[in-house]
């Protein structure tokens, strides 16, 4: 089937698909010479029809598709919906809702963490997807008619895969544990670059105040370079570069020719320039104002087999209800708890912490164990009362 090259076509098509109950959507793009990501492809299911977009056709307008993106009585089904998001943001001007990430989904039914869309669509709807379109330039065009029923396979066998997971969660009572991953990805700030907190994607090798408040600067000018000429933040400046002129933060162009990585011609010119502005920005900034380095939670002396223990209960747990692990804790989080009762972490608030958080605190303080059950093959909770610690050995002279 041809794809959908005309706005008379997209906008017909639209139409049929606002009766449905949902659609499932994908896109397909470039990004590896620019900045934002270029829209080459978008893949529409409905319940009888599944169309491909060409939204590199000449004069076609997609405000039909973005009318329908922003419908809030068709729910649209993504898999792995992040970047899909990210590009009707952009393009379109609002995050298409409500949505329903099936990959979100499948990491609560037990399919383990980040679940690909081809083991989803192998397991729920028995499809093999042919890979080996994986890497097609689709910009180029025309597309051929394998590309096209490569690219809707994405959509087509996502219909099943949905639905079956909405039934399982529907029974297991899981659907509200989504609530909160769904709020996130709908959220229009999980997608917007604030330059001034560009700093924070580095990894600075000080956490001086000074170098971060130059860090920041450098960083916040970089990321408005690379947006307004739409190219990838590397093409711009490379991050050892930056944080390499942050520690040596030069104040003329002759300290700054001697930065390894940057080019006589760019210190010369207006990026040279605007780079000194930069540093200088840094350097004038009240000592007050500086950055201050994301907190690190130190695990206390001591507790490092507690931070263990923990990490075998998530496992356990996780595996016990069929939840993948990455969606209740990471290893921050573990450290975070091991350390504070109290830690602000999703572990302990909610389902995770009806799931994991409260065996992980009663674990920490000794009101549970564990051990082996009688098979000597599956871990088990052993309810038990806490042991006051064993008085330090007496020193004999």
């Amino acid at each position: 089937m041809p794809m959908i090259s005309d706005t008379a076509s997209l906008d017909a098509f639209c139409q049929r698909l606002k009766s449905a109950s949902y659609i499932t959507v994908d896109t397909e793009f470039m990004r590896e010479k620019t900045y934002w990501p270029i829209l080459c492809l978008v893949q529409l299911g409905g319940p009888d029809e599944a169309r491909a977009i060409d939204p590199l056709a000449p004069g076609i307008d997609l405000a039909p598709l973005y009318r329908l993106m922003a419908d809030a009585s068709v729910l649209k089904v993504f898999h792995a919906a992040r970047q899909d998001v990210e590009i009707f943001l952009h393009q379109g001007g609002a995050v298409p809702t409500p949505l329903f990430d099936t990959q979100v989904a499948a990491m609560v039914c037990g399919f383990g963490d980040s679940v690909g869309y081809e083991t989803l669509a192998s397991q729920l709807a028995k499809a093999r997807i042919d890979k080996t379109m994986r890497f097609t330039d689709w910009s180029i065009r025309p597309l051929s008619e394998k590309q096209i029923q490569y690219a809707l396979a994405d959509v087509t066998h996502l219909r099943v895969a949905y639905e079956k997971l909405v039934r399982k969660l529907e029974k297991n009572g899981r659907l509200d544990w989504l609530t909160e991953e769904m709020a996130l990805l709908a959220d229009p700030a999980t997608y917007r670059v604030d330059p001034d907190n560009a700093w924070r994607r580095l990894k600075p090798r000080s956490t001086s105040p000074r170098f971060l408040a130059v860090l920041k600067e450098l960083a916040a000018w970089r990321e408005r370079e690379a947006q307004e000429r739409d190219l990838p933040r590397q093409r711009v400046l490379r991050d050892e570069t930056l944080t390499e002129i942050a520690a040596h933060h030069p104040t003329d162009v002759n300290e700054l020719g001697r930065t390894r990585g940057i080019g006589k011609g760019l210190v010369e010119g207006k990026m040279g320039l605007a780079i000194l502005e930069a540093v200088r920005r840094g350097l004038d900034t009240p000592e007050d104002r500086c950055p201050v380095p994301p907190d690190r939670v130190e695990v206390p002396k001591g507790l490092g087999p507690v931070v263990e223990l923990l990490k075998v209960l998530l496992k356990m747990k996780c595996d016990e209800h069929g939840v993948a692990s990455k969606l209740v804790a990471n290893s921050a989080d573990i450290d975070a708890i091991a350390a504070d009762d109290a830690a602000d972490v999703p572990a302990l608030h909610g389902w995770r912490r009806e799931l994991f958080g409260e065996d992980a605190l009663k674990l920490k303080h000794g009101h549970l164990g564990l051990g082996f059950c009688t098979d000597g093959r599956r871990l088990r909770l052993i309810p038990s009362e806490p042991v006051d610690p064993a008085p330090p050995a007496a020193i004999i002279d």
